[in-house]
């Protein structure tokens, strides 16, 4: 009996049940019985099921024990051998992130090629190769280390106050029908004008200087965290709701324990969709009258007629959006553990 790991699982199972699978060959090796004294005998095979015989079962209690006690055995063998299946599985997961960089680099090489056999000048779009030494130069004189700290301050701040400011917004909305007629139709007409025709009026209010910049980038994200958790509140299962009333849950208690596990995934993709906007937002920001950031390596490419920086600062824009959305991801991934949701299987096909 050397080797054997339990798990308990309700299958009862019949004489004649147990008679079928013998009849069918088994060679589970040994077996045993014991008495439980419920009139209950439970033959168990080895590497195999631990059996509920009942053929003398009077009440329902002793039914509903007998429900209860079978158990599962896994061998020395499919312990082995499960644990020879983890490195390909590692592995598998440590290589499927680097399948989202073929289309990208396939891209750089195909256009790489086209200006080196000459179909294409490169001046206007120039080849990844022109590109990678741009920004290995600006990297050498400190200047990217500069803007990319720049532009990364001002989206962390601008998402953090509109990421606040859309949750509690959202909750209130989602929560209270009082509050969601009151609040919702103004926040949808805000959330319809363009982010350039919020630049000057920030100017006039705010000044030309950090403050201004910061609350476009908060705009930006404000208004997909507001929605997302608004109608993640609003989509929550009716009968989950009545459930917790049944169980007389006070409203901090509904919130934690029925409202928020079922918001926090759209909430996590309201996050997502909020950062995205944000890294746009922070370009228009960065319009008015930055001295640094990548906004400004935009102009400057511009009015100095370099594309090669420009292209750069819209490569490096690219890689700090994934990053940080990668970030958020991983950061989040614990919280939605319990999930048994369809993405999670197809993932690891």
């Amino acid at each position: 009996m050397a080797g054997l790991v339990p798990a308990i699982h309700a299958k009862p199972r019949t004489r004649k049940d147990v008679d079928a699978q013998n009849k069918s060959g088994h060679d589970g090796g040994e077996s045993f019985a014991f008495h439980l004294g419920l009139g209950l005998w439970v033959p168990t095979f080895v590497g195999t099921t631990v059996v509920i015989l009942a053929p003398t079962l009077q009440s329902r209690d002793e039914k509903r024990l007998a429900m209860g006690m079978t158990v599962e055995l896994q061998t020395t063998a499919d312990i082995e051998a499960g644990a020879q299946a983890t490195p390909p599985a590692r592995l598998r997961r440590t290589l499927r992130p680097l399948l989202g960089l073929l289309l990208p680099l396939a891209l750089a090489a195909g256009w790489e090629l086209i200006v080196w056999l000459g179909l294409s000048s490169g001046r206007l779009v120039p080849p990844p190769s022109k590109v990678f030494a741009t920004i290995v130069e600006l990297a050498r004189s400190g200047e990217l280390a500069r803007h990319i700290l720049a532009t990364l301050s001002r989206v962390a701040s601008g998402f953090a106050l509109g990421v606040v400011a859309g949750t509690i917004m959202g909750a209130i909305s989602g929560y209270w029908g009082l509050a969601r007629r009151l609040l919702d139709p103004t926040v949808q007409a805000l959330r319809a004008i363009p982010s350039i025709a919020w630049v000057p009026l920030f100017i006039l209010w705010l000044g030309i200087f950090e403050t201004s910049k910061v609350a476009l980038i908060a705009v930006g994200v404000f208004f997909p965290v507001y929605l997302g958790v608004m109608g993640a509140i609003l989509s929550v299962d009716r009968k989950i709701v009545e459930v917790g009333r049944i169980f007389r849950l006070s409203g901090p208690a509904m919130i934690r324990r029925i409202l928020l596990p079922a918001v926090l995934p759209a909430y996590v993709v309201s996050l997502r969709v909020g950062l995205g906007l944000g890294w746009m937002f922070v370009v228009a920001a960065e319009f008015m009258g930055a001295s640094e950031g990548l906004g400004y390596l935009l102009i400057d490419g511009q009015q100095l007629g370099k594309p090669a920086q420009i292209v750069a600062a819209i490569v490096i824009f690219a890689m700090l959006g994934k990053t940080t959305d990668w970030l958020i991801e991983i950061a989040t991934a614990p919280l939605l553990k319990w999930q048994d949701a369809f993405g999670r299987h197809a993932g690891g096909a």
